[in-house]
């Protein structure tokens, strides 16, 4: 039995950039609070929660005075930055780069659509903390597509401006911005004032190939992600697509015996939120598995 571990999957820098940023933090000083969890990873929130790390949720950061919060690799639209300095905390920012230029362009997309009864539309999962940074910066009107069949019901009669929230399938993105043009054409807007923008992290994207190559070489997939990533969502369906023998755990306590059976090769890998130490654990705790069945 040879088990191995995708070189390609876990943090990206922008995680990366918000885990090293809390723990140096939290050497220098006893407490941290984060505005909700810094990863969407619950092994490593806890690690990090046994360090001092103190997650909370929008209305407990809202009674917190004169803290030291960070805020994590998701970004926040403009209302928390403001309850942050009426209360006189302290912010850490981690925000990613890219998540700090789109917020930027979307920004920039509104005040532009705002001058020519136009829409700002963001393709994302509605309720996720980087859509929630992004619709802020259009003072809450930014629309939200979770899928291409939403695109139906856009405003095709006025101008659009299209982003993608960082983490997205870029080739779905793709699909929608087809789809949008065609149904600006459906409505008789021969040149329509449509323009989309490519805001997918590509450190994200260019694991989409890599990933389906090591599903494919591998007998049995182990994917490793929390259950709120949205990122851990997209690719586990890319292994599926690609192996039907993959599984998805959130730690090696979920390990299943009857999955590894008759597998001569076992591949482990995990999304853009979860830490190479637990992708580690899952794969030690195979090879214990394997040498007991």
């Amino acid at each position: 039995m040879k088990v191995n571990i995708d070189t390609h999957s876990g943090f990206c820098f922008g995680v990366v950039k918000a885990i090293d940023k809390a723990e140096k933090e939290l050497a220098n000083h006893s407490t941290l609070y984060c505005l909700g969890d810094i990863v969407h990873n619950g092994e490593e929130v806890a690690r990090l929660n046994a360090l001092g790390m103190v997650t909370v949720d929008y209305d407990e950061f809202a009674k917190l005075k004169g803290k030291r919060v960070l805020i994590r690799a998701h970004g926040e639209p403009p209302a928390t930055y403001q309850i942050a300095e009426a209360n006189q905390n302290n912010i850490i920012d981690a925000t990613c780069s890219v998540v700090l230029k789109l917020q930027k362009n979307v920004r920039l997309g509104y005040l532009e659509m705002c001058t020519r009864n136009g829409q700002v539309v963001i393709f994302g999962k509605k309720g996720h903390a980087e859509v929630v940074g992004l619709v802020g910066q259009t003072n809450n009107e930014a629309i939200v597509v979770s899928s291409i069949d939403e695109v139906e019901l856009l405003d095709y009669q006025k101008p659009m401006r299209l982003y993608a929230q960082t983490t997205q399938s870029l080739t779905i993105y793709k699909k929608m911005v087809d789809l949008i043009q065609e149904n600006y054409l459906k409505h008789h807007q021969t040149n329509p004032d449509f323009v989309w923008y490519d805001t997918i992290c590509r450190q994200v994207a260019n694991r989409e190939e890599s990933l389906r190559q090591f599903a494919r070489s591998h007998d049995v997939v182990i994917f490793v992600a929390g259950e709120k990533s949205s990122n851990g969502k997209v690719l586990y369906n890319i292994c599926q697509q690609e192996n039907k023998h993959s599984y998805m755990v959130s730690s090696a306590q979920c390990l299943q015996p009857q999955w590894l059976l008759n597998a001569n090769s076992v591949g482990v890998c995990g999304a853009t939120s979860t830490p190479m130490w637990l992708m580690q654990a899952v794969a030690k705790e195979i090879e214990n598995i394997c040498k007991q069945i």
